[in-house]
């Protein structure tokens, strides 16, 4: 079974004139193409084919298989991408993710700063991530098709900073995006979504742990 190109989800205009359609059209239908058409090259009559694209990544990043841990990677971190966008975005989230966010950085701001700096901070082509784990809301970035899927980290937004992302509109002025991303782009919706099933998860998590050494000890005792 093939792969097959996510549709993006909103129109090819939809998010100018923060990301325009030429950008798109280039980004999606050209670079994110090009990895699912070469990644589709790879599989039949692998270990890999049939499986899910979340299982090609962790499989071929286990077995150090570069070729195609990028090709998968990248088409997994794009179609993360293209949900953690929306036309109107940016602004502020409410909610529980926007009270763990103060808690955990101190002000709304102090979080953009954080995700900023991170995002500039990437040398090269690479993603800026806002992920939870079980110590809870983090942010990191990532080289190349590397992503915090591999480390046990929920995903909630992310904001990609390869120079395809970006350069038709803002040419070499990555700090500018990544304001535009913060500011008008970013699907808070998304992220809350996810938010919400990553803290149930590690939730299950700890209460399984919790439950686990409870019996230990009474079996001890």
């Amino acid at each position: 079974m093939s792969l097959t190109l996510a549709p993006l989800p909103f129109a090819l205009n939809a998010l100018a004139p923060h990301m325009s359609q030429e950008t798109l059209e280039i980004h999606h239908g050209k670079h994110h193409k090009a990895y699912v058409d070469k990644l589709n090259t790879l599989t039949p009559g692998t270990r890999y084919e049939g499986k899910s694209l979340e299982a090609i990544v962790k499989m071929s990043f286990d077995a150090g298989d570069h070729v195609v841990f990028n090709n998968a990677a990248q088409v997994f971190n794009h179609d993360f991408f293209w949900n953690s966008l929306k036309p109107a975005g940016g602004g502020e989230p409410t909610g529980s993710l926007r009270t763990a966010l103060d808690e955990k950085f101190g002000s709304f701001d102090a979080f953009k700063a954080a995700f900023k700096e991170a995002a500039l901070g990437q040398f090269g082509s690479g993603w800026a991530w806002l992920c939870y784990n079980i110590d809870g809301l983090t942010i990191t970035k990532t080289s190349n098709a590397e992503t915090p899927l591999l480390v046990n980290s929920r995903l909630l937004m992310t904001c990609d900073v390869w120079e395809h992302a970006y350069y038709v509109d803002y040419r070499n002025r990555r700090a500018d995006f990544v304001d535009v991303f913060l500011n008008h782009l970013v699907n808070w919706d998304f992220a809350q979504a996810n938010y919400d099933a990553a803290t149930a998860h590690f939730k299950a998590v700890l209460e399984k742990q919790e439950a686990t050494q409870a019996a230990l000890e009474q079996d001890v005792a």
